[in-house]
Order: C-alpha cells, then sequence, then structure tokens
C-alpha cells in the first residue's frame, strides 16, 4: 500500500495529466459512498485502515456524524499507484439524499467519471436513476460499485446462482439508464462490462472488492469470496489480502476514466456556451495549462476565520495567488488572495493549481456556485458555462424567527451566508407580515439548515411547521386588456395564455434561455415547441419560474427606453402571481401595443411596474387560474404479502400506482406518484401498514393541477396564512376591460 504522499508530491504529478483522475462517488441515500470513501483515505494513508468504514471522515460535519447521512460534498486529493507509477485521484463524495441532490449536481460539473454505489439488496433504487441520469447529463462516465453483497450471504441466505443472478440484474438496470439517458455517441462506448473492470463487487464495510480482471489475476472468484463469509470473520479478513477494495476500485478508476485533457474534449462543447474556435475554447479543449485561466466554480463554503471559499475546476490555464480574475455571471473584477487543496475537511495551501485539476481559492467573495471566473485579459471572449439544472426545486417552506429579538440581525447575516453556500435554500423576507421564510427541497434540508444555525452561528429559533409551496398558473386566454400608469400617461395592452408543455420542457432543460440569438430561439420554439417564427423572435424575458414576455408591438415611440422596467415589473408580477401571491409557472405574457410619455419624469418604475402587473393579474384570473403543487415520485420495495398495505397508503394520500413489478417470487416493487403536500408523515404510515419492511426512496417528480374540489380550500388557506383576506381578488380588483 502507497504511504500517504504531501502536497508537494500530489502537486507534482497534477501537473501531468496523464496521471489525473477526476471522480465522484454517487448513490442513493445509505448505500455506502461515505464508507467506500473511507477505505479509499485508508488506503492513501489520511486515516487509520481500522477506523475505515466507520470513521465517515468525509462526513465532517457534526450533523452528518450523529445522523449518519451525507450533507455536503466533500473533496480530497488521493494518491495511488498502479504498475509502478504514481496517479492523483481528485475524489468527491457526494450526498445521496434527494432533499440534497443539488450539490450533486454541483459535484458533478467538474467530475469526469462517477462510481455509482448499489446495495446488492435494495438493488437501484430512484435516488440511483436520478444521480446516473444527472452524471450521464453532464457526460461523466459511470463505473458500478455493487455492494454490501454480505448482506446476500449473511441476510437473505441466497445461493450462488441466485446472487449471480443479483448482479446481473443489477448490471441489466444500470445498462438500460445508461443506453435510455447517455448522448447517442457514448452509449455503446459507456455500456458497462464486467469482463473488462467496469464492475466492481464487495463490501465496503470489510475493505474487500473484486473485479473479473483482478480475481483473474489473483486466482480467485467470486465463489471463493461467498466460502469466505460462510466460514466466518477470519476467513474474510483473509480474503481481503488477495482482494482490497481499494486496489480493485482505484484501478477501474485509473484504467475506464478518461484523463481531464481526454475529458474535456468532449464535455467542453456540452458544457460550455462560448465559441470552441476561440483562443479561450481550445486552451479548454486541451486543458492546457498555459493558455488563459478559466476557472469553473461549482461550490462556496464559509470558513469561519477566513470568509467565502471558492471550489471548483481549473479549465485552462494555471490558478495563483495575487491574480486578478473576471467573474462572468457577476459581471466584476476580484482578485485570488490565496490558492489550496482540499484534503477533506482541511484546506492545504498550494503555490499554483493547474488545468484539469480541483482547486479551492480565498478571495472570490462575489463568486457563487456555477459562477466562471476568467483571465481579465479574456473577459470579452468569455461566455458562462451552461446553467446548472436541479433535478428538484425547493418545495417545503418554513417560517422562522430567532427565539432572542437580539439575534435577529445575527440571524439574517447567518441566512445570506448559508443561502450562499447553498444555493438550493431560497430565503425571503415577507414584508408584509414580517416573517423570514426559508424553502427548501424537503422537510430534512429545512432541519439540517436549522441544526447548522445553532451550531455554527449559536441561534436558536422558533419554526412554523412545513409548508408546502405551490405554483400559480392558467389553463385558458385571455383577451386584450389596458394597464394604465397611476399617472395615466402610460397605457400598456397586455394578454396572458398558457405556455404549452414542450416550451416549458424546453426552458427546463435550458435548450431555449434568455440570453440566447433571439433568430436561434424562434428556430427551436418553431421546430420543437410549434411557436410561430416571428412571434417567437421577439421574446424579450424568460423568468426562472418558466413564464415568457413577448413583444408584438410595432413603432411604440419611447418603448425600447423603459423596456427594461417592462420586464422586471414582469419578473415582479411572476413572482408573485394574484390567486395567493405563489410563484407563477407556464404564463406566456404578450405586449400587443403601448402608449408611452415622452417625458421621461412621467415613465418611471413607480408607474410602469402597475401598468404591466395589473393587467397580467386580472389577465390571469380571468383565463381560469389554478395552483399546481408539486408530486413526488416514490419508489417503495416490499414483501409481495404486504404490497396491497402499501397501495392502500399511497391511494389514501391522492397517490396514483404507476407500475407494479415482481422482483422475486416475495419482493415486489411498487412505483407510484403521491403530492408532496401528503407525503410529510408518510414515513411513520408506511411503517406501520408495513411492520416497517418497506424501504423507499423518493425525488422530485413535477408540478400538477390541485384537484378543481381541493382549490379555493387551499387558496384560502394560503392566504389567511399570508395575512390577506381569505377570498381571492376580482379582475375588476386590477383592471376594466379593454
Amino acid at each position: 500500500m502507497p504511504r500517504y504522499k504531501t502536497v508537494e508530491q500530489i502537486q507534482k504529478i497534477m501537473s501531468d495529466l496523464e496521471h489525473v483522475r477526476n471522480i465522484g462517488i454517487i448513490a442513493h441515500v445509505d448505500h455506502g459512498k461515505t464508507t467506500t470513501s473511507d477505505v479509499l483515505l485508508a488506503a492513501a494513508g489520511i486515516i487509520s485502515a481500522k477506523v475505515a468504514g466507520e470513521a465517515l471522515a468525509l462526513d465532517y460535519l457534526d450533523v452528518e456524524q450523529k445522523r449518519g447521512v451525507t450533507v455536503k460534498a466533500a473533496n480530497i486529493s488521493l494518491y495511488h499507484e498502479l504498475g509502478g507509477r504514481g496517479y492523483v485521484i481528485n475524489l468527491i463524495d457526494t450526498p445521496g439524499h434527494v432533499d440534497f441532490s443539488g450539490k450533486v449536481t454541483r459535484s458533478l460539473r467538474v467530475l469526469d467519471g462517477a462510481i455509482v454505489v448499489v446495495d446488492a439488496v435494495e438493488g437501484v433504487m430512484t435516488q440511483t436513476e436520478t444521480v446516473l441520469r444527472q452524471s450521464l447529463e453532464e457526460r461523466v462516465r459511470p463505473l458500478l460499485f455493487i455492494n454490501k453483497i454480505d448482506r446476500l450471504i449473511k441476510e437473505l441466505k441466497l445461493s450462488p446462482q441466485e446472487i449471480q443472478k443479483r448482479f446481473v440484474d443489477i448490471i441489466k438496470e444500470v445498462n438500460r439508464l445508461i443506453i435510455e439517458n447517455a448522448d447517442p455517441e457514448f452509449r455503446d462506448k459507456w455500456v458497462l462490462d464486467a469482463s473488462k473492470g467496469q464492475v466492481i463487487f464487495g463490501s465496503a464495510k470489510d475493505k474487500i472488492g473484486l473485479t473479473v480482471p483482478h480475481a483473474q489475476r489473483k486466482g480467485t472468484n467470486i465463489m471463493e469470496l461467498i466460502k469466505a463469509y460462510e466460514k466466518g470473520r477470519e476467513a474474510v479478513e483473509e480474503f481481503q489480502k488477495i482482494a482490497p477494495l481499494h486496489e480493485t476500485l482505484l484501478e477501474a478508476v485509473i484504467t475506464h476514466v478518461p484523463n481531464p485533457r481526454i475529458a474535456q474534449k468532449y464535455r467542453i462543447p456540452k458544457i460550455w456556451k462560448g465559441d470552441i474556435n476561440t483562443e479561450l475554447g481550445k486552451a479548454m479543449l486541451e486543458a492546457d495549462p498555459n493558455g488563459p485561466l478559466v476557472y469553473m466554480i461549482n461550490d462556496m463554503r464559509l470558513d469561519p476565520h477566513a470568509g467565502f471559499v471558492a471550489t471548483g475546476r481549473v479549465m485552462s490555464g494555471t490558478l495563483r495567488a495575487g491574480e486578478e480574475v473576471w467573474l462572468v455571471n457577476a459581471r466584476t473584477p476580484q482578485k485570488i488572495l490565496q490558492v489550496s487543496l482540499y484534503m477533506g475537511p482541511f484546506r492545504e495551501q498550494v503555490d499554483q493549481v493547474v488545468a484539469g485539476n480541483i482547486g479551492a481559492v480565498l478571495g472570490l467573495e462575489r463568486a457563487r456556485a456555477g459562477e466562471t471566473a476568467v483571465n481579465v485579459a479574456f473577459k470579452d471572449m468569455a461566455a458562462p458555462f451552461e446553467r446548472l439544472r436541479y433535478v428538484t426545486e425547493p418545495v417545503v417552506t418554513m417560517a422562522i424567527e430567532p427565539k432572542k429579538t437580539q439575534d435577529l440581525t445575527k440571524l439574517i447575516d447567518a441566512l445570506r451566508k448559508m443561502a450562499i453556500e447553498d444555493p438550493n435554500l431560497i430565503v425571503k423576507i415577507n414584508e408584509e407580515t414580517g416573517e423570514y421564510l426559508i424553502a427548501g427541497m424537503g422537510p430534512l434540508h429545512l432541519e439540517i439548515t436549522l441544526t447548522l444555525l445553532k451550531e455554527n452561528y449559536g441561534i436558536e429559533v422558533d419554526t412554523t411547521p412545513p409548508i408546502i409551496v405551490y405554483r400559480e398558473t392558467i389553463r385558458g386566454s385571455s383577451q386584450v386588456l389596458e394597464g394604465k400608469s397611476p399617472n395615466k400617461h402610460n397605457k400598456l395592452y397586455i394578454s396572458v395564455e398558457p405556455l404549452n408543455e414542450e416550451t416549458i420542457s424546453l426552458i427546463q432543460q435550458g435548450a431555449v434561455t434568455e440570453n440566447m440569438d433571439p433568430r436561434e430561439v424562434a428556430k427551436i420554439l418553431r421546430d420543437q415547441a410549434g411557436w410561430d417564427y416571428d412571434e417567437a423572435k421577439r421574446i424579450w424575458a424568460i423568468d426562472e419560474g418558466i413564464n415568457v414576455f413577448v413583444d408584438k408591438t410595432t413603432g411604440v415611440q419611447y418603448l425600447r427606453e423603459i423596456k427594461d422596467t417592462i420586464i422586471q415589473g414582469f419578473r415582479l408580477a411572476m413572482s408573485e402571481g394574484p390567486l395567493c401571491m405563489e410563484r407563477v409557472r407556464g404564463v406566456k405574457v404578450i405586449l400587443h401595443d403601448a402608449v408611452v410619455h415622452e417625458d421621461p419624469a412621467h415613465r418611471g418604475p413607480a408607474q410602469i411596474f402597475p401598468a404591466v402587473r395589473n393587467p397580467i393579474y386580472a389577465g390571469m384570473l380571468l383565463s381560469k387560474p389554478t395552483l399546481l403543487e408539486p408530486i413526488q415520485k416514490i419508489d417503495i420495495r416490499v414483501p409481495v404479502d404486504l404490497m396491497s398495505s402499501a397501495i392502500s397508503v399511497i391511494t389514501r394520500k391522492r397517490g396514483k400506482v404507476l407500475d407494479v413489478i415482481t422482483l422475486s417470487s416475495n419482493a415486489s416493487r411498487v412505483i407510484a406518484e403521491i403530492p408532496v403536500a401528503e407525503s410529510l408523515d408518510l414515513a411513520n404510515e408506511l411503517r406501520s401498514a408495513t411492520a416497517g419492511r418497506a424501504f423507499w426512496g423518493t425525488e422530485f417528480s413535477r408540478w400538477a393541477p390541485v384537484p378543481e374540489s381541493l382549490l379555493m380550500d387551499i387558496v384560502a388557506k394560503i392566504r389567511q396564512r399570508k395575512g390577506l383576506k381569505p377570498e381571492p381578488p376580482r379582475p375588476d380588483d386590477f383592471i376594466s376591460p379593454f
């Protein structure tokens, strides 16, 4: 086993990209990611081999150790030798719980390969599918580690033939997902072949791992491993020496995951929206350490002593302290104060990090996850990386207030910092009720946020029960309505209509964005969503809540001067709809005509905002308004005799069974959808209905209209909670029909 290498030695190897690999460990919650990471850390000499599998070294937060669940992505640079040559593996251990899937998305952006860990008993679960789909979308090559095979032998007492069938089924399922989700040019290349060593079988807890080529070289096989488990602990420990997990895993990584130079050639065209024929584009394709600096930031972390630390991948050039960079999204220059490598919870300062590697930087306080930092001299050539697309959205909200009034300022500052660290945490102050609202991916996400508030900032808070977030939308189209400014000098003629599902899908996937060339947008919307080309070319704004503003006017004087103000008014209207001040989704707003005052003093934001908002609100109220509720997909594994009990829990909670699959003579799989509003006590009900024998995973599925029978009741409750009258407003409250 190679001894622990110093940061200087690791840095030296990093400059030779042939010997660098960037990998992540991804999986469903509790399938063994962090335990696997422990084994790799022990092999590199960073932690003691005796505690590997129990130390959970990359779960460095107290809350992670106590709960046994990873909530942050942790980075580390490992050293490994293969064939007498040294390699550096930049490793990220990612969370598995669906509430923290945003951190997986951000981690995958800087990786070239991923070890997908699957529990041999549970098999491919919902979150396994989600993270594998995410990795393939980012062109990250997967390898498979079938973990906890000891459970098949000791708990399920399966025969060798049944165990092998189980392996084949898991590999088939993972390969099916690869074929369905990989880009066409990678489908055949990336399908996993166990005979080539792309699948590892083993147990992270027992530090054992076998691949077919490794077993052949060592003169052993899976049958010998099964016999070792049957004989007892001593035989298992002997087998550890023959097939140590770190050796087989890292050998598979070095052999099958491409080095950064190869990976960037096919990844950059997918994830970067700039011109690859420029000097900047060519340098990134080659991962050129002597090219202009391009640093893709995937994570912001608060160091209580040093401020915000940006973590990301150097796509080209070399990261050095003292260099001034341009933040493309923030549109501001900043200076790099310090460069370091992450070794789990610790940062080791270094003089430089070259292209193709993952490094940490102090000094970029204005940066956020997804930011691109480039050499200032190339700022005009720079384009941001494609926006990170999260598989879920914040759908649960709670109001919080500090127990001690004097902690109020401290709370606002802490929430601001936490929202920078975690872009999936939405912080909002309701000015009318004075409430501080935090929205997260699920109840656990919010619970962890409150724990971190207490542990890191010493702030205890009172909270309301979790509240489900809804979206407002429309099912019909409105007539053209006249919106007047308060001074009556400006008039805007606006109508609203629903966006079709194809358009919503294209915006969600990032295929259509506000910053794209209007002709390109028009072509995509015409070909794939049935839009009129001329109308699509005149889109002014695409709101992040997935709403579109279209300008259909011709020859209106002074309209260009107030364009930005109109767009801002549109965004404000979309952030709080008329039904119950929830965010709007899936609405097209069309400006047909306008009368604009010639004097700029009479057409400021205070005049234009109401002229935009009022006809939009009245139009929505005239167009069959409704609420959309978040729907979760749930994947339940349950014994056949308890399947009906699990299904009855789902149907009682307004759920819908999508599929029932028989896994074996005694095991079945139920795939269903259930509204998030009904799922807050789902765990207790499922456990009691199945005597604790069901296990399941959930993921955000889609937004769906609330049943008509419940609509007005939900609207009244939301309005009362926000301090509004229970009845929603009427169109006449905003405007008279034109």
